[in-house]
């Protein structure tokens, strides 16, 4: 299919564009996975799984969660070079 032809099917929104692509390699950059360790007091631990059954995820689900809450309101953003 000529890009021509894709960018009036996604314009017109005719259809869903995606069925036109090869998902199966598709990964998005510098978001591999990379495994850490961490200790937490037992306190902790007890308060993040209490907190996570109310909420209805895993632990490790909102570790991820609240980390990235927080560095997205740390984080600057960076001038253009």
């Amino acid at each position: 299919m000529k890009a021509s032809k894709l960018d009036k099917i996604f314009d017109e929104n005719q259809e869903d564009i995606l069925k036109h692509f090869d998902l199966s390699s598709v990964r998005r950059i510098n978001e591999e996975p990379k495994r850490v360790n961490i200790d937490f007091p037992t306190w902790m631990v007890q308060s993040l799984d209490k907190e996570a059954r109310h909420l209805g995820v895993s632990r490790q689900a909102i570790i991820k969660m609240w980390l990235a809450e927080r560095l997205q309101t740390v984080s600057k953003p960076v001038a253009a070079i």
